[in-house]
């Protein structure tokens, strides 16, 4: 079969990642890449790809059936529907974009072109993710009633040289929470309001170094998240799953899922419950039983690649639609929006 043509808009460090990755597929054929700065066109002739100084020179010059867009927040919708209407289906890095109003132009432009577009949530397509999917959806938690996660680390002083990591949206809610919230999200299903309180107090930036969150979600269960870039602590999803090589993995969990018939912990994958010959008068008396899953590891980016080619040729559906990446983001910001005002944010139906 023939490698699908694709091209990428973005050289920094998670455009990197992505043109690593495609260089190494048997899917896909890296045709180009958009940037603007002399390091993109360096880095792009060291491994033999064409450089475009803009991503307009790169659509119409290599025509690719495929885009994964690595750009600045601020610029996703934009660039997004320019190669949704040249005829090439997306893969935007999270999030879908930096406002509301700007996701619901991807969306729109979406459905308008019937073209695809997957937002990059990557851990979605960790194969510790998918089997957790599978535990929940067989209804091995029973109802569910509590989820808990962690996003607690520690940023180096010079992450924050670089000036709109110090401002409002450069903060660890909209970088670092909104993975977590879109976990809970693909395990629990939509939620319904958001509590929250954030504090700048360690740094004094502008933006917020903490928050906590209280979660309702429509299936009754209730949710809590703490995440803090400004923590010397180990319990997050990246240091835990390993999904990254720069970071030094730890052998412990950062999610925690219980529901009335028994509860999953993330990433190492423990379901706890009774043991079905203890009787239905079965509870914290009782002895509880613990059973892990030991998966290879996989690359989630990897399995994004490959994913995203098979959406492109409509061979699979996608783990992470616009639509869906769009709620994710609404919740995130509303979690902002809580944090403000001191209220209790209402999410749509």
């Amino acid at each position: 079969m023939s490698r699908l043509p694709i091209a990428v808009i973005g050289a920094g460090l998670i455009g990197i990642t992505h043109i690593d990755r495609a260089l190494k597929s048997p899917d896909v054929q890296l045709t180009g890449i958009a940037d603007p700065t002399p390091a993109a066109a360096d880095f792009a002739r060291s491994i033999g790809v064409p450089c475009f100084p803009d991503y307009q020179s790169l659509l119409a010059e290599t025509r690719p059936k495929g885009v994964i867009v690595a750009t600045p927040n601020v610029t996703h919708a934009q660039i997004t529907v320019d190669c949704l209407e040249r005829g090439a289906a997306v893969l935007v890095e999270k999030p879908i974009a930096d406002t509301l109003a700007d996701g619901r132009r991807i969306c729109e432009a979406s459905r308008a072109t019937g073209l695809p577009v997957l937002v990059g949530h990557q851990r979605r397509h960790n194969p510790i993710m998918r089997k957790a999917k599978a535990i929940v959806a067989a209804g091995t938690l029973g109802r569910p009633v509590s989820a808990t996660a962690m996003c607690t680390w520690l940023k180096p002083r010079d992450y924050f040289d670089v000036a709109w990591r110090r401002k409002p949206g450069g903060g660890p809610i909209l970088i670092n929470l909104i993975h977590d919230i879109d976990l809970m999200r693909h395990l629990y299903g939509e939620i319904d309001s958001v509590q929250a309180l954030a504090s700048s107090a360690v740094r004094g930036f502008e933006v917020e170094d903490t928050a906590v969150v209280a979660l309702r979600f429509r299936n009754g269960a209730l949710g809590t998240v703490t995440v803090s870039d400004t923590a010397a602590a180990p319990w997050n999803w990246d240091l835990a799953a390993g999904e990254a090589e720069r970071f030094p993995r730890q052998d412990i969990n950062a999610h925690f899922y219980s529901g009335t018939e028994g509860s999953l912990t993330l990433p190492r994958l423990e379901v706890w419950r009774y043991r079905q010959d203890q009787g239905p008068a079965q509870g914290w008396h009782d002895p509880l039983t613990m059973e892990r899953t030991a998966l290879h590891i996989g690359c989630p980016y990897t399995e994004q690649l490959r994913h995203f080619a098979a959406l492109i040729e409509g061979r699979e559906a996608p783990v992470c639609s616009a639509q869906d990446g769009f709620r994710t983001l609404e919740a995130t910001l509303a979690v902002t929006k809580a944090a403000t005002t001191g209220r209790a944010v209402a999410l749509p139906a």
